[in-house]
């Protein structure tokens, strides 16, 4: 008989397709997932992962091996909803995908806050962009995802899952204390041609949004830098190396050198949290879900 924790292991490598990354998402070091694939093609006689220069493939039988695993995952997530439904308590290890400015200025008061009222409940954090973590979810790889699209960028939502609005975040334009726009109240999109512009890298919903705001006010946007911390980003419009557009949630107090200025209409990102349907009665899920909806307006409120 197949055993079901290696059967994850595989699971795991499939879905991040690395064995580092699979390690990081169970909780285990790579050398234990190694052991649990290495024994796993043992017990089937067959070769599951092949070595590609530095990295690994999956062989078409592994990739089959994987999708029966991710069947199995989901008959077995069932029967433990229904355990953890009976007990009426949050209880178990939770899997949350959670994007940067979420994991730093939303989730450590939400975390604390359910770690106090439910001991028997263990939530594991992993900061992913939304872009990677919903596929996640949908997948089965994680439980629930954190996650925010924009309000001209929806991001689409796999069939199959479930979601609930946590709160919006409104964004800022940062400039360096001297620039022109500081005179002004408010920017309209439109005047923002010319600017040197600071940014998230290509492939995430913050670049994406970017590029899609100016283009649509007739700027093809000149990016000079491009940072993933938005701490980084106004550290560099500090040095006076660009403008940045930033949401508040997790960005902190601003130093001296930097200034945020209103664009008109004010930029916001609606957050999110997503879940499989049918992990939608599990008390873990509900529980989570309820706290972050009730830390939003403090963390909001903190900004």
């Amino acid at each position: 008989m197949l055993d079901l924790g290696r059967l994850r292991a595989l699971h795991a490598v499939s879905v991040h397709g690395t064995i580092g990354a699979a390690a990081t998402a169970l909780g285990y070091t790579p050398s234990a997932v190694s052991q649990q694939i290495a024994k796993l093609e043992r017990e089937t006689r067959t070769t599951l992962l092949e070595r590609r220069g530095r990295g690994i493939r999956l062989t078409d039988e592994a990739h089959q091996l994987a999708l029966t695993a991710q069947e199995l995952m989901s008959i077995v997530e069932a029967a433990e909803v229904r355990l953890e439904e009976r007990r009426g308590e949050p209880a178990g290890r939770l899997a949350v995908a959670c994007f940067a400015s979420a994991a730093r200025g939303l989730m450590p008061r939400v975390l604390a806050d359910l770690a106090d009222r439910h001991p028997a409940l263990d939530i594991r954090m992993q900061e992913i962009d939304p872009h990677l973590s919903i596929d996640l979810v949908a997948r089965g790889a994680v439980d629930l995802a954190v996650a925010h699209d924009w309000d001209i960028a929806p991001l689409p939502t796999p069939p199959g899952l479930e979601q609930a609005v946590i709160g919006t975040d409104l964004c800022d334009l940062l400039v360096p204390a001297e620039h022109r726009l500081t005179a002004a109240g408010s920017v309209r999109r439109e005047e923002l041609g010319g600017e040197r512009w600071i940014s998230q890298p290509p492939g995430t919903v913050c670049h994406d949004w970017l590029m899609r705001t100016l283009r649509a006010a007739g700027h093809e946007p000149l990016i000079a830098h491009l940072a993933e911390e938005h701490q980084t980003q106004v550290a560099l419009v500090a040095a006076g190396l660009g403008i940045a557009l930033v949401p508040r949630l997790g960005r902190g107090a601003l130093p001296p050198e930097v200034r945020a200025v209103r664009l008109d209409p004010v930029p916001s990102r609606r957050l999110r949290a997503l879940w499989r349907a049918g992990a939608a009665r599990r008390p873990a899920i509900t529980e989570t879900v309820r706290t972050l909806r009730h830390a939003w307006p403090r963390s909001a409120a903190e900004r």
